[in-house]
């Protein structure tokens, strides 16, 4: 909004030419995303506490998780609000990249907002019935995998990936990349969801991806650095630093109220709009498989689930004490707050690593 209005009138004063430059947006929005978090969040978490809108913990997760029970929940309130109000004033609203990422927020946050208030609220133990949640998931995708097969910016490799390590290849899926963009949102929603289990956690690692995010956002859409890189250029692209600095602010917000001990969950509003956002940032740049490094945690905590359903009905045997993967290291022993940094520290290395893959192009 303020480039729109303020960047045109740079002529009548010189302050305004700040807002031609995507690394001062991108700041601004982070900032400020930040400030909404400290200023919406302790009334949210009132008004939750005085409606009694608490989590309730389920039997089959470690017995010292029962101590969180009524903790406000549907935090994702938020977080969504974090990030759209800071993309919105910061942001080009014209550019097609931030407009697919405001959608599919709204979206995945809204399937999570009815998911929250039939669990927490109506007291349906299941909340959303699972097949209408994918069946949400599945039509952000395949609006995003249609939106750039007919989108001009991705003119000739509209249903090609880029390969890490290797200078400019691409491989086209044909019609197949439009499944592989809805696996790819709808795995990644599902992801950061489970990954949500921990105080701060979820949170923790959303924020170290977006940081990776923003840096690959601004080379890919800057001509020389992708040039220098040896990687796709993308016009426009550059405009994901914004949304990706509102996502780091809003994620270092909510982490001062989601910290251990959590005085708010994210609940599935955050979670599922946070992975959703996620996962069409690399479907946008075109780095999907980019996004099993930088999102690597998320990746090994679904796997964990998948292998122990497939493990238990096949062979009647589990392979970890219990899945997602942070329950197993909290039934090994492990404090919360050590699994927590513990997955930080895995995650902030895989997010050098992906970066690092530029330059070994």
């Amino acid at each position: 909004m303020f480039y729109h209005f303020l960047y045109p009138l740079r002529d009548a004063f010189i302050g305004f030419n700040l807002f031609g430059y995507i690394t001062v947006r991108a700041a601004s929005s982070a900032v400020t995303a930040l400030l909404v978090t400290f200023l919406i969040g302790p009334r949210i978490i009132r008004w939750l506490k005085r409606k009694g809108i608490g989590e309730a913990i389920r039997e089959d997760v470690p017995q010292t998780h029962q101590k969180k029970a009524g903790t406000p929940a549907m935090g994702g309130l938020i977080i969504l609000c974090a990030v759209l109000i800071p993309v919105l004033l910061f942001a080009r609203l014209d550019n097609i990249y931030i407009q697919l990422l405001i959608g599919v927020t709204l979206w995945m946050g809204f399937v999570g907002f009815v998911d929250d208030y039939l669990k927490i609220i109506k007291k349906y133990p299941k909340g959303l019935i699972a097949r209408y949640k994918l069946l949400g998931q599945i039509l952000v995708g395949l609006v995003v995998s249609i939106v750039i097969t007919f989108s001009s910016e991705y003119e000739g490799i509209h249903w090609s990936i880029s390969v890490p390590f290797f200078k400019n290849l691409m491989i086209s899926f044909g019609m197949l990349y439009i499944p592989m963009v809805i696996v790819v949102i709808t795995g990644m929603s599902n992801a950061v969801n489970l990954t949500d289990g921990l105080d701060g956690l979820a949170i923790g690692l959303v924020g170290i991806a977006a940081l990776a995010w923003a840096g690959m956002s601004y080379v890919t859409g800057n001509v020389r650095f992708s040039e220098y890189l040896n990687i796709i250029y993308l016009s426009g692209a550059g405009e994901l630093t914004v949304y990706c600095g509102a996502l780091i602010g809003s994620s270092l917000g909510f982490l001062w109220f989601n910290n251990h001990p959590a005085s708010i969950f994210m609940g599935d509003t955050g979670a599922l709009a946070l992975g959703g956002a996620l996962g069409t940032l690399a479907v946008l740049l075109k780095k999907e498989l980019l996004l099993l490094l930088v999102g690597g945690v998320f990746v090994a905590e679904a796997l964990s689930v998948i292998l122990q359903v497939i493990s238990f009905r096949w062979r009647g045997k589990r392979i970890f004490a219990m899945a997602p993967l942070h329950h197993h290291f909290e039934l090994k022993g492990w404090p919360e707050g050590q699994v927590v940094v513990r997955f930080w520290i895995v995650g902030i290395i895989l997010a050098l690593l992906s970066l690092g893959t530029f330059k070994v192009q």
